[in-house]
């Protein structure tokens, strides 16, 4: 393996594992509940997945909008919007998704 691969990996791992650890451990008692920060903080998880979605989104795009694509995020966003869960709206997602390609 290279020596810069290396480096790259240890540096992304060790940033990713501060990023996860730390938080656990900062004392946030002290933030005002409408400040910056704690808008920020509020903010990273739905960026983060909203990033995921466009990320893995993009590629399916190339040839149109496939018909899968459509049911699944149709199931998220309707099962969302009826019962505010967003471990009920990855499910459903994920089951129109699966439905939708095994129909076709």
């Amino acid at each position: 393996m290279r020596f810069e691969i290396l480096t790259l990996a240890l540096i992304v791992g060790a940033c990713t594992w501060a990023f996860r650890f730390f938080p656990t451990k900062a004392d946030l008692s002290g933030i005002k509940p409408d400040g910056m920060l704690a808008r920020f903080l509020a903010s990273t998880g739905p960026a983060a997945i909203a990033t995921l979605f466009v990320a893995s989104v993009l590629p399916m795009l190339k040839g149109g909008l496939p018909l899968p694509l459509i049911i699944g995020t149709g199931a998220v966003l309707a099962v969302y919007a009826a019962m505010r869960s967003v471990v009920l709206a990855t499910l459903a997602g994920s089951v129109g998704y699966g439905l939708a390609v095994w129909l076709l």
